[in-house]
């Protein structure tokens, strides 16, 4: 689906990747509309857009079922019609072990990443089966499909949205509506600090950061994927990388990212 001259929702729309979907997207001539917790987020993303009028911003607890469904209604009577949705909020746990997670937080994971994903999902389907033609893509994460030390409710999560999504691409074949699942791999973002973990860096501190994939090169990647009505798409060479290994080899994966997970922590 080409996104010039469509309505597309973002959400996690204030910071990190969503605010580079939304950026790329105005830029290729889309109606955005981001949605984010954050309203100061949301304002610096649209100071940086230079206050395009293509942008609405709206701030949204994607995690909480009854705003999703009231922020839905309103989308269709603001907008009438919705082309595509780009589910990108997302949160990390701390690096722990599951045995030493609370259950809050566990249930903050769960409910930011799958339930989030979900509801929207869920709500705005309706409206996308209306067009002639539209796009759901929800965003994953390697650890989604390979088991990432300390981070084990956060990749439950991210599998979770990796099979409700491969369950809609069945489920959606044969009407007008495409699905992708995107697998990101390492990633310049500030989710640390937006997931409140405590000790947590900037990107713009980190100097680890600077060898990992920009927010705006996977923002380019995923619009892409849409346009091309990708399937799957998986993110950096790391991503490709350990997607090769752990489906020869799935153990030798999991001790291999183990191994660079502790170096990288020591």
């Amino acid at each position: 689906m080409k996104v010039n001259h469509k309505n597309i929702i973002v959400t996690g729309g204030g910071s990190g990747v969503g605010r580079q979907l939304a950026l790329t997207l105005l830029s290729k001539g889309s109606f955005v509309i981001a949605v984010d917790i954050n309203q100061a987020a949301l304002e610096e993303t649209n100071r940086i857009s230079g206050n395009n009028k293509n942008l609405s911003t709206h701030v949204v607890d994607i995690s909480n079922r009854e705003r999703v469904s009231v922020f839905a209604e309103k989308t269709e009577n603001n907008y009438k019609d919705i082309d595509g949705l780009i589910n990108c909020a997302g949160i990390i746990q701390p690096f722990i072990n599951i045995n030493d997670l609370e259950l809050e937080r566990i249930d903050r994971v769960m409910n930011v990443n799958f339930y989030g994903t979900l509801y929207m999902t869920k709500a705005f389907l309706p409206l996308l089966l209306k067009r002639p033609e539209a796009h759901i893509i929800n965003v994953s994460s390697m650890g989604g499909f390979l088991p990432v030390p300390g981070q084990g409710i956060y990749g439950a999560s991210k599998a979770a949205v990796k099979v409700m999504t491969e369950s809609l691409y069945s489920e959606l074949t044969g009407t007008n509506v495409r699905t992708t699942v995107v697998f990101p791999g390492g990633v310049a973002t500030d989710i640390k600090i937006n997931s409140d973990i405590k000790g947590s860096k900037s990107v713009s501190e980190d100097s680890k950061a600077k060898k990992l994939l920009s927010p705006k090169q996977a923002a380019e990647m995923i619009v892409d994927a849409m346009e091309h009505n990708r399937f799957r798409v998986f993110i950096g060479k790391d991503c490709k990388a350990m997607n090769f290994v752990y489906s020869l080899a799935p153990v030798f994966a999991i001790k291999l990212i183990k191994r660079v997970m502790n170096s990288n922590i020591h």
